[in-house]
């Protein structure tokens, strides 16, 4: 009879872990400024913190050598394109009216933070998806250059490249040049 041993694994080969659910909660505040940023809207974000939650813990999840932040970052970016692909298959309703009002956050503290935070979050989510997927993994949820790359698969340098032209495209937006 052999007896089977337990080698380690070769350099490059990734351990696997499964994602633990009971941890989610610890990154629900920095996925929730991500889906901010990516959609525009608070209501917009909170439900598409939820979907992606939904979806995550539908069944269980095998990490590799991964970061669960990076992780849920890939999951709610994917789940953001994929509402956007079926939105552009609906029908349309009809315009809003060229000027609306502003209703202030009754839960802000101070109004004027909370109109230039939706105002920073608009630019963001105009931002072509490449320069908005790396500003929202780096300056919003807060990843190193490494683990962007690494949840957006491109490589560092591009990492800090896109983020420097998103910066400045949000600065350009927000002070009333154009993209």
């Amino acid at each position: 009879m052999l007896a089977r041993t337990h080698r380690p694994l070769p350099a490059g080969i990734p351990m696997e872990r499964t994602l633990d659910p009971a941890r989610l909660g610890d990154h629900l505040d920095r996925l929730y400024r991500a889906a901010w940023a990516l959609c525009g809207s608070r209501e917009d974000a909170e439900d598409l913190v939820q979907e992606t939650y939904a979806r995550v813990l539908a069944r269980p999840r095998l990490l590799r050598k991964e970061d669960d932040l990076g992780y849920l970052l890939r999951v709610l970016r994917n789940t953001f394109l994929n509402q956007k692909r079926t939105e552009s298959r609906r029908l349309r309703p009809g315009p809003l009216p060229d000027q609306l009002e502003l209703v202030a956050d009754p839960q802000a503290r101070q109004p004027q933070a909370a109109l230039e935070a939706s105002e920073l979050y608009a630019a963001v989510a105009a931002l072509p998806g490449d320069f908005r997927d790396v500003l929202v993994a780096v300056d919003i949820t807060g990843l190193s250059y490494k683990e962007a790359a690494r949840a957006l698969s491109i490589r560092e340098g591009t990492v800090m490249s896109r983020l420097y032209r998103a910066r400045q495209q949000v600065v350009r937006r927000i002070e009333g040049g154009s993209l």
